[in-house]
């Protein structure tokens, strides 16, 4: 007895699973799912916060270590400098 009760709950199992995804595929024909969050648009926005964020990052950059690339130390002012030897 046992083993007929196994016997028919495998073709039991597939015609229900049938059954519900063949109702779950129609359900979803009348309920589409909403809009992808990922989409060109979001993806467009997401480029141009990151581009702002980098632009933000170099200026701050910039900003700290400018005078490394002007020539001059970032801890002194151009004014605070000694006076060369020729201009005497």
């Amino acid at each position: 007895m046992g083993d007929t009760l196994l016997t028919l709950s495998i073709p039991a199992l597939l015609l229900s699973s049938g059954l519900y995804a063949a109702a779950r595929a129609r359900w979803r024909r009348g309920h589409p799912a909403p809009p992808s969050p990922y989409t060109q648009q979001a993806a467009r926005l997401a480029g141009r916060a990151a581009l702002t964020d980098a632009g933000r990052i170099v200026d701050e950059a910039y900003g700290t270590l400018g005078g490394l690339y002007d020539g001059r130390h970032p801890g002194t002012d151009a004014q605070q400098r000694p006076a060369s030897a020729t201009a005497a």
